[in-house]
């Protein structure tokens, strides 16, 4: 492992700093949420938060009791990566962890209920009974939305209504429900599937009650005073095309806030709005309970919301390189025939696409409790208040090996006072990161964060 690389970037989905091995029950969660999700590393002698480096006095007695506490807390078995790595004159512990095919993994004495945990953002959730559920139909290689529903027959599905949506492309004939799944054989019986009826079920809500979108339009950049609000529950397809209405509508018509009417002029981009509202519908947890797909339009953006975790072994700097897990196969493949993706992970890359075009911030994506948010944002992007000086630090801080205060001090013509308190404020404002023992180290260097 490149421990300097690993410095250089926050806590988050995949990387967790520990001060020492004082709470174990801590350092086995992330073990257990890290093989859950989509692996991870884990250094032990670096400071929670700081990402100062502390240190180890013993690294060998600390790798051997590490090994001992993993092998036998966890169950089924994990079986990391661990490593004694060097960091000026003393040392850390790296635990590299896989995305593991035999999830879900658990704290053997707390047991499978209490004791499976999952990563969301930079902490550890322990997993609901749901969760539990998709962690192991995800072992199986099952979709939730390719599970029978014994209990229904095949009139269950609105063949009409199918047949409506593929009108243009093809007439639908019965035998193609099996072809997309919408139908399956089960113990010697034909029966709908969780996707057909999530689809084309004529009474889809009674059997998935959270099936269904709610839209507001919010005065301002909060939830305080709603303008309008729409509970959209027909068919999916139809639902997406209404939501997708409803930004259009509050993108180009003005909203009565106060004495005065004015008109708000937004630039959300059609396809980014579209790729965000498809890719909402289509990756949604449909196994879960309790609150449906949201739509939040604000005065400064958009968030559209989805029940579910990023799909097993996927993290958020993945979507952008067009990284894809489908969550639910009968869904995307009956989009993926109808013309609403083109190809599974490209979506992403599209809003990205657009809202550059657009002259706007790149899409915020981001894990938020149980749910998945994508953020599109209305105002235009401005560079950084940086004057020259500022620029020239962080054009010096492209080197990839860094720079202590001394060196950047002299290139730039300041004493290393004047030079540290530019550096503090630059790393404040998230362009440079500072890697050292606290701050106080006189040896620590600066990075750029435009080379994470």
């Amino acid at each position: 492992m490149n421990l300097l690389a690993a410095l250089r970037r926050p806590e988050g989905k995949t990387l967790e700093f520990k001060r020492d091995l004082s709470s174990p029950d801590g350092v086995l969660k992330t073990v257990v949420a890290f093989a859950n999700t989509a692996g991870g590393s884990l250094l032990i002698g670096v400071e929670d938060g700081t990402g100062s480096v502390r240190g180890l006095s013993d690294p060998l007695a600390l790798e051997e009791r590490a090994v001992s506490l993993i092998t036998d807390s966890i169950t089924p078995r994990v079986l990391p990566d661990i490593e004694v790595l060097s960091f000026r004159n003393t040392h850390v512990l790296a635990i590299q962890v896989y995305p593991s095919a035999t999830r879900p993994h658990y704290l053997a004495r707390h047991g499978p209920e209490a004791g499976t945990f999952v990563r969301v953002g930079s902490t550890n959730r322990r997993a609901d009974a749901a969760l539990i559920a998709e962690m192991q139909r995800f072992a199986r290689g099952e979709a939730f939305d390719e599970q029978p529903m014994p209990d229904l027959d095949p009139e269950a599905i609105d063949f009409r209504a199918a047949s409506e949506c593929f009108a243009a492309l093809r007439k639908l004939r019965r035998k193609d429900l099996e072809t997309l799944h919408l139908v399956t054989g089960h113990q010697g019986h034909r029966v709908p599937t969780v996707g057909g009826v999530l689809l084309f079920g004529a009474e889809r809500l009674r059997h998935f009650p959270d099936a269904w979108i709610q839209a507001g339009r919010f005065a301002g950049a909060d939830k305080t005073r709603i303008i309008d609000q729409a509970g959209l529950k027909g068919p999916l397809l139809e639902i997406i095309e209404e939501a997708i209405g409803f930004v259009e509508k509050h993108s180009t018509h003005g909203a009565g806030i106060g004495r005065l009417r004015r008109v708000e002029r937004w630039s959300l981009p059609p396809v980014a709005v579209r790729e965000a509202v498809i890719n909402a519908v289509a990756h949604c947890d449909y196994a879960q309970t309790g609150a449906p797909i949201r739509l939040a339009l604000f005065d400064d953006r958009l968030e559209v919301e989805n029940p579910g975790l990023l799909p097993f072994g996927l993290t958020i700097a993945d979507l952008p390189l067009g990284v894809s897990k489908l969550r639910n196969r009968v869904i995307g493949r009956v989009f993926h025939e109808l013309g609403l993706v083109e190809q599974w992970g490209s979506g992403v890359q599209r809003m990205i696409a657009a809202c550059r075009d657009a002259g706007l911030a790149p899409p915020m994506m981001e894990e938020i409790g149980n749910r998945f948010r994508v953020t599109l944002r209305t105002g235009q992007v401005h560079p950084a208040s940086l004057d020259a000086t500022d620029r020239a630090i962080v054009e010096l801080l492209q080197n990839p090996e860094g720079l202590p205060t001394r060196d950047i001090a002299e290139a730039i013509g300041l004493t290393p006072r004047a030079t540290r308190t530019r550096l503090a404020t630059l790393v404040k404002k998230g362009l440079v990161r500072e890697i050292g023992t606290s701050p106080q180290d006189p040896k620590r260097r600066y990075f750029s964060t435009e080379l994470l």
